[in-house]
């Protein structure tokens, strides 16, 4: 099982919202996902990021992949 960490697009059209999600890489983009563990808001002026430090870094250790966008924005959080 091929497991990713990645944004799961939320919120209405044109005010997009996502919530960073540990979820099988066979599983659609907004689907199904094993584990919530943050969000990110690209519409707040200041930092819309929000990622539990603990839950990344345990998914990562245990072979999770995170995307690019994802990757970024953990190293702008610290946690990479």
């Amino acid at each position: 099982m091929a497991v990713k960490i990645r944004l799961r697009r939320m919120g209405k059209k044109k005010a997009p919202f996502y919530r960073v999600v540990v979820a099988d890489s066979r599983y659609p983009r907004d689907g199904r996902f094993i584990e919530e563990i943050g969000y990110y808001d690209p519409m707040t002026e200041t930092d819309g990021v929000k990622i539990d430090a603990d839950a990344a870094k345990k998914w990562i250790a245990n072979g999770a992949q995170p995307t690019d966008t994802v990757k970024s924005l953990l190293k702008k959080q610290g946690i990479i």
